[in-house]
């Protein structure tokens, strides 16, 4: 429609301009047509002119002869007696003969020439194009009177040629605009079409789609535009499958990376968050949207705010950061928070790391090592006094005195080899290089044989110590020797925290494929709250009765470190009543793993 509304203004334009053109030319042709013929007929001496002015002998009727002389050269003059005509006037402008068919004309006294004329001057050759009309006064004198002769146009023919003109013009303009629009319509076809078509293939572009690819038609620059559109929405769909690779990408690692990832708009608004911050942080962060977009719970300056605000964030220089930590729900956080930018945009990325566990480590790496050097110092303390007193006393202390201090020396030489011993079982662990030597061995058996070894210590303090085995416990793949290990320190722990005349009782079964044992016992237990530690090397819940029952706080880690590296578990079981349970389960085929 715009091509055919143009073609239609251009039409319409060019024939309003040839029209007027033509007008315009016609009105100006028959105004210097016609006075360039009064200017020949009515020149100085013509022959006209003389004609004029020379009366004859005994004429009585001066004006009647000019109008007769006048009437004789009415072709050169070009008077037709409808719209041009001459007049012959008196001085006074009185109307004495005419060729105008009126009875009684009716002259124009306005007319710049007419009024030169009456003031017997030549009334020039010229008139304004806007009137009406053209006229030629001419002043003749006469034998004794003075006549003026006017010839008057009323440009009528002029009006009926433009009529004629504009007729044409309008008809002309009438089959030209059917023409053009006609052509309008099939060119703007020919264009409009293949252009129709890219608009299509657009939309789908827009919309994702790009299955479809347009037919090139021609070899013209709209032919060459589709075969770049073409070509462009290729380049456009690998692209996109580029980058959606990339983004399939950057969300897995952002889902399952361990560190929390947060990301803010410039305005400080969360457009992104990894499950693992939200876990951190103990809460949901919602990307903001429309709705959620001003509320002050998705924003940076609540999650984060405390830690540095927006502005100093965004105003870090390339490669720098800040950082901070925090505290969440008995977690230890670490945050950095550095800005990143795109084309005229940025935001602010805050990087949350959870060092709890690395807290934790290096906490117990100091509980650890002030463990170790506590627990060697007081034997060495022990052995260095008793030493010292007998070499000061050498001679002179009584046997028996000598023989129980060498006793002491002894003893604590004996709890130092212990430790030192638990510390390189639990080193070979930790390096791996403490390898199982799998085999299969009764598990009913091996349990009756640790009752049998610890029955004699708990008759000796007064326990009553039984044991309940379910028939045809299987045999199970393991190390022996380590089982064994971890079976005797449960019971030997259970013999020695309780109190004597106490009860143990001693269970192993079997469920699917594992097979468990438990010792249950009424001693003194272990508190709620010490539970969770009781597991940790040196942990001990009461220090001074485990030393004096010789415990080194290393045997329950070293029982947990072997039962892990035969794939079962060792724990605590809740029971109401005093005393403790301790479980143990391994399974059946053993460790899936081969041992080192």
């Amino acid at each position: 429609m715009k091509l055919v509304l143009i073609m239609t203004l251009l039409i319409v334009s060019l024939m309003t301009v040839v029209g007027a053109f033509l007008v315009n030319s016609v009105v100006s042709y028959y105004i210097h047509d016609f006075y360039a013929r009064m200017e020949e007929v009515f020149a100085q001496d013509t022959e006209l002119v003389n004609d004029l002015r020379s009366s004859t002998q005994g004429e009585e009727n001066g004006a009647e002869m000019i109008a007769k002389i006048l009437e004789a050269n009415n072709g050169a003059l070009g008077v037709d007696g409808r719209s041009r005509n001459y007049y012959v006037l008196d001085s006074t402008g009185q109307c004495l003969e005419t060729s105008d068919s009126q009875s009684d004309p009716v002259l124009d006294f306005q007319s710049l020439n007419l009024s030169l004329a009456l003031n017997g001057r030549d009334g020039g050759y010229e008139c304004d194009a806007s009137d009406d009309y053209m006229d030629v006064a001419y002043p003749i004198r006469r034998g004794d009177g003075d006549y003026i002769v006017y010839i008057y146009d009323d440009r009528a023919s002029i009006s009926e040629l433009n009529s004629a003109l504009v007729d044409l013009i309008l008809k002309s303009l009438f089959f030209g605009l059917a023409i053009s629009v006609l052509l309008s319509f099939l060119m703007s076809k020919t264009m409009v079409i293949p252009i129709e078509h890219l608009t299509e293939g657009a939309e789908r572009v827009a919309e994702g789609d790009f299955s479809h690819k347009l037919e090139v038609a021609s070899r013209d620059e709209i032919g060459v535009l589709t075969g770049t559109f073409n070509t462009m929405a290729q380049r456009l769909q690998e692209t996109l499958r580029e980058v959606q690779n990339e983004r399939n990408k950057l969300d897995t690692l952002f889902r399952y990376m361990t560190d929390g990832v947060v990301a803010f708009s410039a305005a400080g608004a969360v457009i992104h968050a990894n499950p693992a911050a939200e876990e951190m942080l103990g809460r949901p962060i919602p990307v903001a949207s429309e709705e959620t977009g001003d509320e002050p719970s998705y924003n940076y300056e609540f999650l984060f705010g405390d830690i540095a605000p927006l502005d100093a964030v965004l105003a870090v220089e390339d490669d720098g950061c800040l950082s901070g930590t925090r505290e969440v729900g008995g977690r230890s956080l670490e945050l950095r928070l550095a800005p990143f930018y795109r084309e005229r945009q940025g935001g602010v990325l805050v990087l949350i790391h959870d060092v709890t566990e690395q807290h934790k480590t290096e906490e117990m790496r100091r509980e650890f090592v002030a463990n170790v050097s506590h627990e060697l110092r007081t034997p060495l303390t022990n052995i260095r006094s008793y030493a010292e007193t007998l070499v000061d006393s050498a001679g002179e202390m009584p046997p028996h005195m000598e023989k129980n201090f060498l006793g002491v020396i002894l003893s604590e030489s004996d709890r130092m080899t212990h430790i030192v011993q638990d510390l390189l079982t639990l080193s070979r662990f930790d390096s791996g290089h403490s390898g199982l030597k799998l085999a299969p061995f009764p598990f009913g058996q091996a349990v009756q044989d640790v009752y049998d070894a610890n029955r004699m210590e708990a008759q000796r303090h007064g326990h009553d110590m039984r044991v309940l085995l379910e028939p045809d416990l299987p045999p199970v793949i393991g190390d022996r020797e380590r089982i064994v290990q971890v079976m005797m320190n449960i019971v030997s722990n259970s013999i020695k925290y309780t109190p004597d005349n106490g009860k143990i009782l001693i269970q192993a079964g079997r469920i699917g494929q594992k097979v468990w044992m438990e010792v249950s016992d009424n001693g003194i237990g272990i508190p709620q709250e010490d539970r969770a530690r009781i597991f940790e090397r040196f942990y001990r819940v009461d220090k001074a009765r485990s030393r004096e029952s010789g415990g080194t706080g290393l045997g329950l880690s070293i029982a947990k470190e072997i039962v892990d590296r035969h794939e079962g578990s060792l724990r605590l079981v809740d029971r109401p009543g005093p005393g403790l349970t301790v479980r143990m389960e391994l399974k059946v085929e053993g460790p899936s793993h081969e041992a080192a």
